[in-house]
């Protein structure tokens, strides 16, 4: 494939260095990536790259654009929220170099099509923000042959690595061979992201995509490279294959790809989760609210900066992070419900006040989110 004038314009910065030159600009017009997920990590992964001119762009994404997205999200604006992330991410792809071919899927990456969509491309980018989407993406490239290259974030923290067994190196389950239970680690949307990180670990991954294709460089293969933006510090962990891995190892025992929902103990996509035993539903928190006779106390367990944007009125304060100091404050001998963002603190909160004693304690499923979509609207979402 010949560069045209405009294509050796476009790229000649990069064809001056001796690293890459006219022929390695080649490599990167011919290669073809396929992103899975086309938000945070996304957007500069899908940007970056269509600017260094890669052939072609698949996009993994079924999702719509929130406004709460657009903190981080550079791939979409304010025009675009309520539309496909598939429709917006095509068009500022398109915008920015309208030579990159766009593979648009706009569909849940599942056990039954995700060998069919990463087949045709050379390299894979992790930019999910789900377990079970993060194991299929991981056994589907494993199977394939094909480099994953990984990024994940979370608050002021990000990770990236390329796990690739048939390039020597490990595969995600190597280094995590077992999700964490559910609801132990928070998304981003219970626990926040600051906004520029993605860009950070997201242009790490774009980096080690245009390094595979060109075949230079020394790839993030065995090491998994650690960032903290508090600190503005890297540091580096070395990794190694697991022999008794059961997808990668020696004697695998996955060979196809299985059900990842069950594997990560969350319900299937679609299906309304079933409640907890411990859980109660907000509109038991109203009644609670409503009827003082019923001798049932709320509180909350978010952190105050999240209660002034929305609170609802006459429910208590009380952190998470405070509620190891302050739990004498609490009668054991009271039932209560406990409300947070979305429910994972307030459950939390829960094990620990039953480890102290209390027997009478309930989890408000859906947290002040829920209520507000299911009680009252006035209370803003964040």
């Amino acid at each position: 494939m010949e560069l045209n004038s405009d294509e050796l314009r476009r790229y000649a910065r990069h064809i001056i260095l001796p690293e890459i030159g006219l022929e390695g600009q080649k490599k990167i017009r011919t290669a073809s990536v396929l992103c899975i997920g086309a938000g945070g990590l996304g957007s500069p992964i899908a940007l970056y790259l269509a600017a260094a001119g890669i052939g072609k762009l698949g996009i993994v994404d079924f999702d719509s654009v929130d406004l709460s997205n657009l903190q981080r999200q550079v791939l979409h604006g304010t025009a675009d929220v309520g539309r496909p992330k598939i429709d917006s991410a095509r068009k500022a792809v398109k915008r920015l170099n309208p030579n990159v071919e766009v593979a648009a899927h706009e569909v849940r990456l599942t056990s039954d099509n995700a060998l069919d969509i990463l087949r045709p491309y050379h390299v894979v980018v992790d930019g999910t923000d789900n377990f079970p989407t993060r194991y299929l993406t991981n056994d589907a490239c494993v199977l394939l042959k094909k480099p994953n290259v990984y990024g994940s974030i979370f608050r002021f923290e990000g990770q990236a690595s390329v796990f690739a067994p048939h390039l020597g190196g490990p595969c995600y389950r190597c280094l995590y061979p077992e999700p964490p239970p559910p609801g132990a680690v928070p998304n981003c949307a219970e626990g926040g992201v600051l906004g520029v990180l993605p860009g950070i670990i997201g242009l790490i991954q774009a980096t080690e995509i245009l390094k595979l294709v060109l075949g230079i460089g020394t790839s993030l293969l065995n090491r998994l490279l650690l960032f903290d933006a508090l600190e503005m510090k890297f540091r580096e962990l070395k990794l190694r294959r697991d022999p008794e891995c059961p997808l990668c190892g020696e004697h695998p025992a996955i060979t196809k790809l299985i059900d990842y929902e069950n594997f990560c103990g969350v319900p299937p996509a679609g299906t309304k989760p079933t409640m907890h035993p411990d859980e109660v539903t907000v509109q038991d928190m109203k009644q609670a609210l409503d009827n003082p006779s019923l001798g049932i106390k709320v509180f909350d367990v978010r952190e105050s900066d999240e209660y002034q944007i929305a609170h609802i009125k006459g429910v208590p304060l009380i952190p998470l992070s405070e509620l190891a100091e302050r739990f004498t404050e609490l009668d054991p001998n009271q039932a209560y419900y406990i409300h947070c963002k979305m429910g994972g603190r307030s459950m939390q909160a829960l094990q620990f006040l039953r480890a102290q004693g209390f027997k009478n304690v309930k989890n408000v499923a859906g947290g002040i989110t829920a209520w507000s979509h299911e009680i009252d609207p006035n209370v803003p979402t964040y």
